[in-house]
């Protein structure tokens, strides 16, 4: 389990926040991905200041293990960061991550939602700061150190014209805006619930581990999120055992 419980907090371009008017169960994604947008599309060096200062581990896990562009503290890694962002199709996605993230209300009430439903199936959890950033089509949520990073990029709708190019319909239909709170809980419980690391039948261990995720998250949005085979083996499992746990549901392997 976590060590430290972090909520995340709401963030103007001062990176203020503002938590007046905020509950203390309500989770309020910080909004690292206008930082980010403001240094690649103009270069202000102000904005690069403050992602290097109030968001060191999430502009090293950007640029390190998700944009693979160097080392932080390479001497010449800024100019690397900008000049990656100047194709001109990252440009336009710079601009259509604000157009259609503009206002996240909905989202940060779906969260809060989410989580504490979570919460109450393993009290134990403590919530992870949750952030939104902007990649480049690669990842769609990162798992950091007590950190969640959604890249709005991968969240653009099933129509957005470089999907239709590069991915398939069936990706193309996860890549909306009302898979993002089903994607967080999906990573944030994997984490807690790693995958087995069986020597044998690997990938069938692998595909009913998630199922069981998927299912936990079904029940926690309320909505047939997910639906597969693997799905439909852990609800047939539940209905069998009627008093198993969520934690023992992900906790043991091989169950009948």
């Amino acid at each position: 389990m976590f060590s430290i419980l972090v909520f995340c907090v709401g963030c103007e371009w001062q990176l203020k926040p503002n938590t007046a008017d905020v509950a203390d169960d309500a989770i309020v994604i910080d909004r690292y991905d206008r930082v980010e947008s403001q240094y690649l599309s103009t270069g202000d060096l102000a904005a690069l200041q403050q992602m290097t200062t109030a968001y060191p581990k999430q502009t090293r896990m950007l640029i390190e293990d998700m944009l693979l562009i160097g080392k932080v503290d390479d001497p010449d890694i800024n100019t690397k960061f900008l000049h990656f962002f100047q194709d001109s199709t990252l440009q336009t996605l710079l601009v259509d991550v604000q157009k259609q993230y503009e206002e996240i209300d909905d989202i940060n009430d779906e969260l809060t939602e989410a989580f504490n439903r979570l919460k109450e199936e393993l009290p134990g959890i403590e919530f992870p700061h949750i952030y939104t950033q902007v990649g480049s089509f690669d990842q769609s949520v990162v798992v950091g150190d007590h950190s969640l990073g959604i890249s709005l990029d991968k969240y653009l709708g099933s129509d957005y014209p470089f999907y239709l190019e590069n991915y398939t319909e069936d990706q193309r239909r996860m890549m909306v805006r009302k898979m993002i709170v089903p994607d967080c809980l999906s990573f944030y419980i994997l984490s807690l619930y790693p995958l087995p690391d069986d020597e044998e039948f690997v990938q069938h261990s692998r595909n009913l581990h998630m199922g069981k995720i998927q299912w936990v998250v079904n029940q926690v949005m309320k909505r047939d999120v997910f639906q597969n085979e693997h799905v439909d083996s852990t609800e047939r499992l539940m209905r069998k055992h009627k008093e198993m746990t969520i934690n023992q549901l992900l906790s043991t392997k091989n169950l009948q």
